[in-house]
């Protein structure tokens, strides 16, 4: 089945010398040779969205500003999600939760695949991503990869990664995670 929307990757950290831009544009690119479908890169970087800003709660849908009407237009056009965050202290990105709460009703109903990497592979910042995008009323697929990246990488802290490289073991655990976002799609 060919969907209208784009799949949208969410690269979920604006640290200076991040990585998750590289590694969405990666699972992004094996997310089209797996499903043929199409996946856009969304940096949170483009989106500045002050935290708390708007004085309404976002359930309303009532938003006042221009920031906040053009994030909701991008997230209500999707019919998919790939969200890609570091763990950072057991947890996810602030940015990333923000760009979340920003909004409600446009992530409800709709599918999410959760990638997840750090030393350990992140799975303490994958189980709240999960959790919260259930609060969202989002329908998290069951498998969520957990990337490991190395510590010399770690310490590396220099901006670079060659993904399909550095998680080439991972391969295998983003292909049944995208299989199940196909499906996914498919019932909504």
């Amino acid at each position: 089945m060919i969907h209208a929307s784009p799949t949208l990757v969410i690269a979920g950290s604006l640290r200076a010398r991040r990585i998750c831009i590289q590694v969405a544009e990666w699972v992004a690119g094996l997310g089209h040779a797996a499903t043929g479908g199409a996946f856009e890169v969304v940096d949170l970087k483009d989106w500045p969205l002050p935290m708390d800003d708007e004085p309404g709660i976002p359930a309303a849908g009532a938003y006042a500003f221009a920031h906040s009407q053009a994030w909701s237009r991008k997230i209500a056009g999707a019919e998919a999600f790939v969200i890609v965050s570091p763990q950072y202290n057991w947890g996810y990105p602030a940015p990333l939760k923000n760009a979340l709460d920003h909004l409600y009703r446009e992530w409800a109903g709709k599918p999410v695949m959760i990638v997840t990497y750090g030393g350990q592979g992140g799975d303490k910042c994958s189980a709240q991503l999960e959790q919260v995008c259930q609060g969202l009323h989002m329908r998290p697929v069951p498998t969520r990869p957990g990337l490991r990246l190395p510590r010399e990488r770690i310490e590396a802290n220099d901006g670079t990664v060659d993904p399909a490289t550095v998680f080439a073991s991972h391969v295998g655990d983003l292909r049944q995670a995208f299989a199940e976002l196909t499906a996914a799609r498919s019932q909504s």
